[in-house]
């Protein structure tokens, strides 16, 4: 109770305050109907903010007397007028030092009683000189610039816009030139793109905020109070008004329905609420697009044209500030005005091939900082005449042709897409645009997956070496057509979305559209080729054994000619590579350069001639026994070295990972332990893990416990018998984490400690799964097949999570089952391992599981898997 506060008074100010909490509690209530599409958004917002407005001044009447010299106003949002259910009261007393001495205990009273009533006040008592003083912060003069009085008379209003004009502090260009890097300050923080898999309504690129700093800048720059007022001054054309309009009411939505789901403040529309809030807001999943999805495709397209107009109109702001400069002719369509291409006409364009006209002087232009906005208006309102390609005429379909076979190709299907011309020219591309897979797979909705598919395809023509990709700089340039690989990235998921198979729908769009601009038919095949097949190298190298000569054999055969394997291998690194920032790694780069160069020979050799397993055994063992005999060991010395180590590792292994091992077993016995680690050649952060032990129970698993342990994901791992009961385990690993670099030599010193412990206490590490993967359960697919003679392949489809492998080969050990090879695939939040595993018999053999042992391993795995989702 404040100080000086009668026992009655304060029975009253709680009387109140349940009343006053009770008023807003039905207000709050009131505000579901915003959610539905029929609801007017800024009457519901408007509404609440009236009945906070009616409680603030009922409280400050209660508290403040009549004559005291104190001001109360309502600042950033809620002076706005937009009060969301659970965003802060901001206001400001402006008063001045003597009357806020004077009236201290009263004001204490005041914010007692709005807490108390259930109000989120968030407060500042200020004089005219302090409001001054912090209005030096931009953060605090744009919420004075939002001041709306509450309780105020004239003269205070008065007091508070004198403070604060432009004349006093933070004139227009300081202004102006502090919103704008803040913007871009902001927009860097979420990676420079709305397409995030949990996006920030409010703060996102394409967000409320962006509006909000577009009316700020229009505040300060032109006087304005509003948005509308610049379509008056020229600044802002009536069309870009109402999208503008549309898009703020869109997002208003879906923050309005954001805190109402998750009861909180809460700006990021995560995972945890995405589906709840489609539902509430009335999206229905259809057999093409769960509601979800249809729900973020509209948020994305939203946040897209915010962006694209908001890129105008702060360079009309800029040019407001500092005036047109001379233009500097191009040629005689186009020429620069401060350094932004602009159409030289006023009436541009009259015709679409105008418009391709424009990105061909673009892409051939280097020094261009953009489209002059008036010519990005122009555009856009020159859209509807750009027809679709199968409607275009022969001569604009050369012309799209050559704007693939000029300067800079990639940027200027970038600039087509993100101004909207490419999605008129090829509708599908308009389709799956904004077009998000509600899994952690594809972290970018499907047109900025393929832009990013088609930047890393620049890249590789850049002709500058890039350490993530091993030979993608010198397969490019023995491309024939490199807009034929262009092509193939623009249309591999054009058909997402629409049911059936994306890769086969995609390769009927791609061979209509080569066809309808005039490519040769090889050429056209070759494109619809790649579509349809785009997904079979990726999947080769990550599910199948690639040192196996038949898995060669088989994919070769697919490919059938180098022309194919060049294009597919780019096509694969870039898809793989723009899908997701943390997929591509070094690991999966040395996969698909081991695949290609092996495809490479088998072609070389012909199809007709496959290599034999003794073949490929007899080259590797010559191969390595070079290398060991380059190292001054004696030719004797290296054949015992061989006749320790498995046949099949000459096989399927390479020749300097087998010599590499062979040295490694120098100096110890059958029975000695010997863990040897170094980095995986032609990679950064993968280590090559080579472990020679003695074959005993839990031994795969304490390895597998120990990686794991020490930060390291395992993506591969072969595990063969040697001779006198030796094993051969071979892992091929990547830190867990990105910024994680687990040194070579400590991994090896843990793993040799932990291996001549007890096994038994090697355990996995228990881990809090991580938030976002609960939003993402597979149901566990547990399947057993025959994998060879005396062998029995584990199949596992589930949920990944950090330790999965660890707790999985945990389960195979307490079912004293052996490990002899491993595939790791992780796609996003879907793990798909396999395992060749065999059980030892009485009498020390080692056989294929039995149905019974089957069923008993697929419900522990069950039990181990199921206990997590719990």
């Amino acid at each position: 109770m404040p100080a000086g506060l009668s026992p009655d008074a304060a029975i009253d100010d709680a009387a109140w305050a349940v009343a006053a909490r009770e008023a807003l509690q039905s207000a709050a209530a009131a505000m579901e109907r915003g959610l539905d599409p029929q609801a007017d958004i800024d009457r519901v917002l408007a509404t609440r903010t009236q009945v906070a407005d009616a409680q603030l001044r009922s409280a400050w009447q209660r508290c403040i007397p009549e004559d005291a010299p104190l001001a109360l106003f309502a600042v950033g949002g809620y002076g706005r007028g937009e009060l969301f259910p659970h965003s802060d009261v901001d206001l400001l007393v402006l008063a001045e030092p003597e009357a806020q001495a004077a009236h201290a205990e009263a004001l204490a009273r005041l914010f007692a009683l709005l807490w108390d009533a259930g109000l989120p006040v968030g407060h500042a008592v200020r004089s005219r000189a302090q409001c001054v003083e912090a209005a030096a912060d931009i953060t605090v003069l744009t919420a004075l610039l939002e001041a709306r009085p509450l309780a105020a008379c004239a003269d205070a209003v008065q007091t508070l816009q004198s403070a604060t004009t432009s004349g006093r502090i933070w004139p227009a260009q300081a202004f102006f030139e502090a919103k704008r890097e803040e913007l871009r300050a902001r927009h860097a923080r979420f990676g420079d793109t709305a397409d995030n898999l949990e996006p920030n309504l409010k703060e996102g690129p394409g967000g409320l905020r962006d509006i909000q700093t577009l009316r700020w800048m229009a505040l300060r720059v032109c006087g304005t109070s509003d948005l509308e007022s610049l379509v008056a001054l020229g600044q802002l054309g009536a069309d870009e008004f109402a999208t503008l309009e549309r898009q703020r009411l869109l997002l208003s939505r879906l923050r309005l329905g954001l805190h109402l789901v998750a009861g909180k403040r809460e700006e990021r529309l995560r995972f945890d609420y995405q589906k709840l809030l489609a539902s509430r807001l009335g999206y229905d999943d259809t057999a093409d697009s769960l509601a979800v999805e249809q729900m973020m495709q509209g948020f994305y397209r939203a946040a897209a044209l915010v962006l694209r107009i908001g890129e105008r109109v702060l360079q009309r702001f800029e040019e407001q500030i500092e005036g047109e400069a001379s233009p500097r002719p191009i040629d005689a369509h186009f020429e620069l005005r401060r350094g932004y291409l602009a159409a030289r006409d006023g009436a541009w364009p009259q015709r679409p091939s105008e418009v391709f006209a424009l990105f061909a002087t673009w892409a051939g232009c280097v020094d261009v900082r953009g489209l002059h906005s008036r010519t990005a208006r122009a555009l856009a309102e020159a859209l509807p005449q750009v027809p679709a390609y199968t409607e275009a005429d022969p001569a604009l379909r050369r012309q799209f042709v050559q704007l693939l076979r000029g300067p800079q190709p990639v940027e200027t299907l970038t600039r087509m897409a993100r101004l909207g011309a490419l999605g008129r020219w090829i509708p599908a591309f308009s389709n799956v645009s904004g077009r998000m897979q509600f899994d952690l797979f594809h972290v970018f909705t499907v047109d900025q997956h393929t832009l990013a598919v088609l930047k890393n395809l620049a890249s590789f023509a850049s002709g500058k070496p890039d350490e993530r990709f091993a030979l993608a700089h010198e397969v490019w340039p023995k491309l024939r057509k490199p807009e034929l690989l262009l092509l193939a990235g623009l249309f591999h998921d054009i058909a997402k979305g629409r049911g059936g198979d994306h890769s086969e729908l995609g390769a009927v769009d791609a061979r209509e559209f080569c066809a309808a601009h005039g490519l040769s038919e090889g050429d056209t095949a070759l494109v619809e080729w790649l579509v349809r097949r785009h997904l079979l190298m990726s999947i080769t190298a990550q599910k199948q054994d690639i040192g196996d000569p038949e898995v060669i054999h088989r994919f070769a055969t697919a490919v059938a000619d180098r022309e194919r394997l060049d294009h597919l291998y780019l096509l694969t690194c870039a898809d793989i590579a723009g899908t997701s920032p943390k997929l591509w790694n070094a690991w999966k780069d040395r996969l698909l350069a081991d695949l290609y160069t092996s495809t490479r020979l088998a072609l070389r050799r012909g199809l007709e001639n496959p290599v034999a397993a003794h073949e490929r055994s007899a080259e590797t063992r010559y191969a390595a026994a070079a290398m060991l005999g380059a190292l001054g060991i004696p030719e004797a010395q290296i054949e015992t070295l061989f006749a320790r180590m498995p046949e099949i590792g000459f096989q399927r292994g390479r020749a300097d990972q087998i010599a590499w091992q062979a040295a490694s077993l120098r100096g110890t016995a059958a029975g000695d332990t010997r863990v040897r680690v170094r980095p995986l050649a032609g990679s950064t952060g993968a280590l090559e893990v080579f472990v020679h032990s003695p074959d005993r129970e839990g031994l795969f698993a304490a390895i597998v416990a120990t990686l794991d342990r020490a930060g390291l994901a395992i993506q591969q791992a072969r595990v063969l018998d040697g001779p006198q009961g030796a094993v051969f385990d071979t892992f091929e690993v990547v830190p867990a984490q990105s910024h994680l670099k687990p040194a070579a030599d400590d991994v090896e010193r843990r793993l040799a400690a932990a291996l001549a412990g007890d096994l038994e206490a090697v355990r996995p590490t228990r881990r809090t799964q991580p938030r976002h993967l609960r939003h993402f359960r597979i149901a566990p697919q547990i399947g057993f097949d025959a994998a060879g003679p005396g062998r029995t392949l584990l199949s596992l489809v589930c949920t990944d999570r950090p330790g999965l492998l660890a707790d999985v080969t945990q389960v195979l050990r307490d079912q004293s089952l052996s490990v002899h090879d491993a595939r790791i695939a992780t796609f996003g939040e879907r793990a798909e391992d396999v395992f060749q595993i065999t059980r030892t018999d009485a009498d020390g053999e080692r056989r294929p599981l039995d149905h019974a042992q089957q069923q008993a391993l697929r419900e522990a795995l069950r039990d181990c898997l199921d206990g997590e989702l719990r």
